[in-house]
């Protein structure tokens, strides 16, 4: 296996993003997007399995993990525009696209304006859209007014994670934790911004590509109905919901691993 230790490369605007790919340079390059306040460790535990039959690249967007986090609202054109010059940057002309959240809006886009880059599509825990705009307004201000990171890494682990899993697995739920609470506030404040005002719900229909929607029944996020949405909308796509909350990634990895790897060999 070819991996490499962490890379970052410099958008065109200045901006510095963190970087990692695992696997064999001989095989079809799969690319991992990120939650919203999370790294691309979020991924860790698809990683071994992946890995036998991808070449898996994995970034960290703006304002998050270990890249840079400019001031300003930041927007989803601008993150797709990250991925499609990381891309550039390596050399590498379509790849399969996995999203979770965030990242799953990064996706639609991609493969709205970026067809030609994208092979098959998969949108996680994700939504075409996220209203309203005034809970992002109170954290945005909040945040630009200096607020503690604590109050918020509180929020999204009760956001991503069952009960069950918060109270029997502190190691897990503590790394989570610690990366919001290390995330600069002016990152998490942009991209705030750029989920506030992603609006994909017409022009989700453009996309061609095969896709699979895995949605989370138990997700007060990106509720169930968000994901039926993305199936009823986008044409060659197959809809699947696990009992998870937001990160089904990790707290239904088996069940998510499998369907990921079951849409891309067919």
């Amino acid at each position: 296996m070819t991996t490499t230790i962490e890379q970052y490369f410099t958008t065109e605007d200045g901006v510095k993003i963190a970087y990692r790919i695992d696997g064999e340079n001989n095989k079809p390059v799969l690319v991992l997007a990120n939650s919203i306040a999370t790294s691309y460790h979020m991924w860790d535990v698809q990683i071994p399995v992946f890995t036998e039959n991808f070449r898996v690249l994995r970034f960290d967007t703006r304002g998050n993990g270990a890249s840079d986090a400019p001031a300003g609202d930041y927007s989803i054109n601008r993150f797709a525009g990250d991925v499609i010059e990381l891309l550039d940057f390596l050399h590498i002309e379509k790849v399969h696209f996995l999203g979770l959240s965030l990242g799953g809006f990064i996706g639609q886009y991609l493969a709205i304006n970026f067809p030609e880059r994208i092979d098959k599509l998969i949108l996680a825990n994700t939504s075409s859209y996220l209203g309203p705009q005034t809970g992002f307004n109170n954290n945005i201000k909040a945040l630009r007014a200096g607020a503690d990171m604590a109050g918020f890494a509180e929020m999204f682990i009760n956001n991503w994670f069952p009960k069950d899993i918060i109270a029997s697995q502190p190691e897990l739920i503590a790394e989570f934790s610690d990366e919001i609470k290390r995330m600069p506030q002016q990152g998490l404040a942009g991209s705030f911004a750029a989920v506030r005002d992603g609006d994909l719900r017409k022009t989700v229909a453009l996309i061609q590509q095969p896709t699979l929607i895995i949605g989370g029944i138990n997700d007060t996020v990106t509720i169930p109905e968000h994901s039926e949405l993305l199936a009823a909308t986008i044409p060659a796509s197959k809809l699947a919901l696990l009992a998870a909350v937001h990160l089904s990634n990790i707290e239904k990895k088996e069940e998510f691993n499998q369907l990921v790897l079951d849409f891309l060999a067919n």
